[in-house]
């Protein structure tokens, strides 16, 4: 009987063991489902960030890039500069929006893209200076050329000036040469009283000097001034007057008589006559006839004192 009882005992105390176990297996498959979505939550949001730094590194990487690109250009830009101060002025324009474009903050994908673009549109007006700069400097190319034909045909032409007007004023020289009309048979001869010749000094009465000025179909016809000048053995001219004075090239200097004559480009035969006046002594004279500005014959005599 009481073995029974004691089962029976058993018996009605195992429902009230069995719930507090269910209980525990219910929490613990709350816990793992609880695991199993914070893991997953965690695997997501890790995964999530990961993505987010990658993209961000990326995104850094192509904006270093861009900027990269956007400095050489500025380098480029120098390279294009030329002599027209309008293409310079433009140019560093251009570098000034680059250099302003550098200092955005481009720190995500939509500013990057933007980025991207304006980096484009900069890229487009650099080709366009490129061909505008190119055909510059092709039409200037084209002009020097056309600049260094022109001075070369200009330095052709100021030659052939040069060696025409060497030509010209050789030819002027020569026809100056020919058109001087020339003295021959000069004879100068001392005279007495009687009109005849005589070397003394003291019996001299005048000197008469005579000469031909000699046909010249190429000089001017026309009145002529022939100018004399007496020259003693010490070197004075003897004159007639301090004021016989005359032009001989650029110089100004004294005669001792003159006579003037009507030329018609035929030979003339003419004499100039000096009184002595007690200026004559002794020794060698030469006479020299100048018409023109120009010495056209000379001539010589003794005085003695005997």
């Amino acid at each position: 009987m009481e073995t029974k009882t004691e089962t029976n005992a058993n018996a009605n105390l195992n429902p009230q063991e069995k719930k507090p176990s269910v209980l525990l297996v219910v929490i613990v498959i709350i816990l793992a489902i609880a695991t199993v979505v914070l893991g997953y939550k965690y695997y997501t949001e890790s995964q999530a960030l990961t993505a987010t730094s990658e993209e961000k590194a990326i995104l850094e990487d192509v904006k270093s890039d861009l900027e990269k690109q956007l400095r050489d250009m500025i380098v480029e830009y120098d390279s294009l500069k030329t002599n027209n101060d309008s293409i310079n002025d433009l140019l560093i324009q251009e570098q000034e929006k680059i250099t302003r474009l550098l200092r955005m903050q481009a720190s995500d994908a939509e500013k990057i893209r933007k980025y991207q673009a304006e980096l484009e549109t900069l890229r487009q007006v650099m080709r366009s200076y490129i061909v505008q700069i190119d055909s510059l400097n092709t039409r200037n190319k084209i002009l020097v050329a056309e600049n260094t034909q022109i001075r070369q045909q200009i330095n052709r032409v100021e030659q052939t000036n040069v060696e025409l007007s060497k030509e010209r004023e050789e030819l002027s020289s020569k026809v100056e040469i020919a058109s001087v009309i020339k003295a021959k048979d000069i004879i100068p001869q001392p005279l007495n009283k009687k009109r005849k010749e005589t070397d003394r000094i003291s019996r001299m009465q005048n000197l008469m000097v005579c000469f031909t000025l000699r046909e010249n179909p190429i000089a001017s016809a026309g009145k002529k001034t022939v100018y004399m000048r007496v020259v003693r053995p010490d070197g004075l001219v003897v004159t007639t007057s301090p004021d016989n004075l005359f032009e001989a090239g650029e110089d100004t200097i004294i005669y001792t008589e003159s006579r003037t004559v009507d030329y018609l480009n035929q030979d003339v035969e003419m004499c100039i006559y000096v009184d002595n006046n007690g200026d004559f002594i002794e020794g060698t004279y030469n006479v020299f006839l100048y018409l023109e500005g120009v010495e056209i014959g000379t001539g010589s005599f003794i005085l003695t004192g005997r």
